[in-house]
C-alpha cells in the first residue's frame, strides 16, 4: 500500500506555477500540426518517451549524420511585445535546417524545446503551428519536442525557443572548404528580411518601445516595424538540394549567413590559399538594412559583420554551373544572382 498520506488542502503544482492540465491541452492542440509533418521513416506517434526514425541505410554506402542546434535569438522579443509567435517557428527550423544543408546533407527531423514562465496553449499553439510549417517547407519530421513551465523561475510572458536538427550525407558527396577552389562562381540566395540574426543591435536601434512596433518600419514603408522584424526566415535547404541534384559535383561549398554576417560566414567557405570577393551591387539590400545604418548610425563594416544584408545563403560553384544556378533558383522561387568568385588570397573575403 502507498505511504503517501491523503492531506486536506495540500498544495498543488499549480500553485507552483505549473499546470498539468494546460500541457496537456498544449498537446492536445499540436497534435494535427506536428503529423503534417511526418515522413514515412517516422515510426510511433507524439506522445511517447522518444521520437523514433528508420534511417534506410541500405540507400547510402557510407553515411555521415549531420546535426544542428540553435535558437532564434532575441528576435523573440519582438515576438513577445508583438504578442505573434507563428513566424517565430518557421525562424527557428530554417536556423536548423539551412545549417545542415551546408554540408550537402538532407535534412530528416527535428526537436523543439520550448520553456515558457506560464503556458498559454493559444499561444503556443501558434508557435507549434509555425514549426510545422517550416519543417513541411524543408520536408522534415516535427520527431517530437518539450514544453518546459518554468513558474517562479521566469515571467509569465517570458518564453525561450530552440531546436535541433539531423541530417545525413553521403561521405563522398559532403560539401565544404576542401572541395571550392579559385575560379569558383559564387551564387547568392536573396534575404527580404534580417532572419534571425543581429535582433540585439536591430532592437537597440529601432526600437524605443512596444509603441514604435506599430510605426511605418522606414519612410515609406507599407509595414509596421514589428511586421517587418518579424519577416519569417526563407528556408534555402529545398533549393540547395535541388541544385545539387540537378548540378551534382559542380557544387561546391555553401555558406548559410546569419550570426557573423557576409564576413564571417562566407569566410568558412575558404582555405587559406584563396579569397572570395563579393559585389555588394550583385543583389538587392533590403532597405531596413539602410534603416538601421542611417538610425544607428552603423558603420558598413559593422553591418557586414553582423547582417546578411539581403544575402541569406552563398553557394560556390564551377564557373560553368553558375548560370544553371541562379535559373534554377528562380525556376523555384527564390531569388538569385551571381554575385562574386572565388581568387587566389589568404582566406579573406573582400567586398567591392
Amino acid at each position: 500500500m502507498s505511504r503517501l498520506l491523503e492531506v486536506v488542502g495540500a498544495r498543488t503544482y499549480a500553485d507552483a506555477g505549473v499546470s498539468i492540465d494546460a500541457g496537456e491541452d498544449v498537446v492536445a492542440r499540436i497534435r494535427s500540426a506536428v503529423e503534417s509533418t511526418q515522413r514515412p521513416e517516422v515510426l510511433g506517434a507524439l506522445g511517447g518517451f522518444a521520437g523514433l526514425f528508420s534511417l534506410e541505410t541500405s540507400k547510402y554506402k557510407e553515411p555521415v549524420l549531420v546535426a544542428s542546434t540553435d535558437g532564434v535569438g532575441t528576435k523573440l522579443e519582438v515576438a513577445r511585445l508583438v504578442g505573434r509567435y507563428d513566424s517565430i517557428g518557421i525562424d527557428l527550423v530554417a536556423m536548423l535546417v539551412d545549417d545542415v544543408v551546408c554540408v550537402g546533407a538532407e535534412p530528416l527531423f527535428m526537436l523543439d524545446y520550448v520553456a515558457v514562465g506560464s503556458i498559454d496553449p493559444t499561444l503556443l499553439e501558434g508557435l507549434i503551428a509555425g514549426i510545422a510549417q517550416g519543417c513541411r517547407q524543408a520536408n522534415v519530421a516535427l520527431l517530437g519536442g518539450e514544453t518546459a513551465e518554468h513558474g517562479g523561475v521566469m515571467k509569465p510572458d517570458e518564453l525561450d525557443v530552440a531546436g535541433f536538427a539531423l541530417g545525413v550525407v553521403e561521405r563522398r558527396d559532403m560539401l565544404g572548404p576542401e572541395r571550392v577552389r579559385v575560379g569558383d562562381v559564387l551564387v547568392g540566395l536573396h534575404s527580404p528580411g534580417l532572419r534571425s540574426n543581429g535582433y540585439s543591435l536591430a532592437r537597440q536601434v529601432l526600437m524605443s518601445g512596444a509603441a514604435s512596433l506599430l510605426e511605418p518600419a522606414f519612410s515609406g514603408a507599407t509595414c509596421t516595424l514589428g511586421d517587418e522584424l518579424l519577416m519569417p526566415s526563407v528556408i534555402y535547404t529545398p533549393c540547395v538540394l535541388a541544385l545539387r541534384n540537378e548540378l551534382g559535383a559542380g557544387v561546391h561549398g555553401v555558406a548559410h549567413v546569419t550570426g557573423g554576417g557576409i564576413i564571417g560566414n562566407v569566410g568558412r567557405l575558404l582555405g587559406g590559399a584563396m579569397n572570395a570577393v563579393i559585389e555588394m551591387e550583385s543583389f538587392p539590400t533590403p532597405e531596413i538594412f539602410y534603416e538601421i545604418q542611417r538610425r544607428g548610425p552603423v558603420g558598413a563594416e559593422e553591418m557586414v559583420r553582423v547582417f546578411n544584408c539581403g544575402l541569406g545563403m552563398v553557394i560556390a560553384l564551377d564557373a560553368s554551373a553558375a548560370e544553371a544556378a541562379v535559373t534554377l533558383a528562380r525556376a523555384n522561387g527564390f531569388g538569385a544572382s551571381v554575385v562574386g568568385d572565388v581568387r587566389s588570397g589568404v582566406g579573406k573575403v573582400v567586398l567591392s
